[in-house]
């Protein structure tokens, strides 16, 4: 099964009420980097059968806007298992539910993004062996006896990749 992590992106300020952060969006910048990673994923021709999402707002809106832009129509599902504090015994629990599928994208916070890819791709030995940014996604072969991280990207290099490859519209002229 392929794994793509996603954490959700930029949504500003974390709020002191537990409350209204778990009803925190996504900011502009937030919007503008899930667009990136979104079409960089599309044009890897990725295809997901399920996007499971932590139900936090920051969380669903990422889901939704990568999943537009992959143009993936199946309805985002949400789980307590992907929230910030969820343990690891339930991601795994999740995964063994979606194991007859083939591809999967899940979509949620740090530390548990970050401690998850650590432990799945380290067997169990180090949850702190990968950092993965706001907005950054993590392809992850997952196998019967390993996990196999295939890439990490972080939305500040697929937009600096983006905007270097635009075609200028000014035409070129030679300075004599």
């Amino acid at each position: 099964m392929i794994i793509y992590f996603l954490r959700h992106a930029n949504a500003g300020q974390k709020r002191l009420n537990a409350k209204q952060d778990e009803k925190r969006p996504l900011d502009e910048e937030g919007i503008a980097q899930c667009r990136y990673m979104g079409r960089w994923l599309n044009s890897l021709d990725t295809h997901v059968d399920l996007i499971l999402s932590s139900p936090l707002k920051r969380a669903t809106q990422s889901a939704a806007l990568v999943a537009n832009e992959i143009a993936c129509e199946q309805k985002i599902e949400t789980t307590p298992a992907l929230r910030p504090e969820a343990t690891y015994e339930s991601f795994r629990e999740l995964l063994r539910k979606v194991g007859g599928l083939e591809a999967v994208m899940v979509v949620g916070h740090n530390p548990s993004m970050s401690r998850f890819l650590s432990l799945l791709v380290t067997g169990g030995l180090s949850e702190r062996g990968i950092e993965m940014k706001k907005g950054s996604v993590a392809r992850v072969e997952l196998g019967a006896k390993r996990a196999v991280l295939n890439w990490l990207m972080n939305p500040r290099l697929i937009k600096n990749v983006y905007t270097s490859t635009q075609v200028s519209s000014r035409p070129k002229t030679s300075v004599k």
